[in-house]
């Protein structure tokens, strides 16, 4: 009895936690609209976490808002995640995830735009965005204006095309490999040739014919 008691009292104590952070959200979801109503997009509530949806121009002053106003203090940039849409009239898509230690909230702020605008980069606000900007032009090629040190990070420097973009195929363009003949690291296009094959489409769960002539078999002899 003391045991489903105690569960009990944990699982009202949670109840009531949930209960008052989702209340938090919403206090602060509207704090956000009324001191951002000329900048958001739009703004909601998802998986306890809030969407802000900004215009490129009223990014850096958004994010500038949520890290230093008293009720929000998002402080810890977590990442900083870049998506491709090519059938989109805007094609791509940058999420800014924010988290405040102190509210224990989080929230996400994205911006929707085409390749020609230069994203501004938000080094000067949080220090931890310098490669996570880096990443994101080296597999997106979006560019960050002001950014100091805009270089590929995790593709080599001559590498050609942006992998993580849709046209991007995924034998890539270029490959590399060392000659021996020339003692050095060479790039050479990318050449595939693949004879045509027969493809078995049977299901594994079904089992093979061989395997379906043992069973038939096995049920005569019953």
């Amino acid at each position: 009895m003391e045991f489903f008691s105690f569960k009990k009292r944990l699982e009202e104590k949670a109840h009531k936690k949930d209960k008052t952070k989702k209340m938090n959200l919403i206090d602060l979801n509207k704090l956000i609209n009324s001191e951002l109503t000329s900048k958001i997009i739009k703004s909601s509530i998802n998986n306890d976490e809030i969407l802000i949806n900004v215009s490129v121009e009223n990014l850096y002053s958004t994010l500038l808002f949520l890290k230093t106003d008293e009720n929000c203090k998002f402080k810890q940039l977590i990442d900083i995640v870049g998506v491709d849409y090519p059938n989109s009239e805007d094609r791509f898509k940058i999420y800014y995830l924010l988290l405040s230690h102190e509210k224990n909230l989080r929230v996400k702020v994205v911006i929707n735009f085409n390749l020609e605008l230069k994203i501004p980069s938000i080094v000067k606000l949080f220090p931890s965005a310098n490669w996570m900007e880096r990443e994101v032009f080296d597999m997106y090629g979006i560019k960050f204006k002001n950014h100091p040190d805009m270089r590929r990070i995790l593709t080599d420097y001559g590498f050609v095309g942006h992998p993580l973009r849709k046209d991007f195929p995924l034998t890539g363009f270029n490959e590399v490999r060392y000659s021996e003949k020339d003692k050095k690291v060479i790039y050479e296009q990318v050449k595939l040739e693949q004879d045509y094959r027969n493809f078995d489409f049977e299901s594994p769960w079904e089992g093979t014919k061989y395997i379906e002539e043992a069973n038939k078999k096995v049920k005569k002899n019953d």
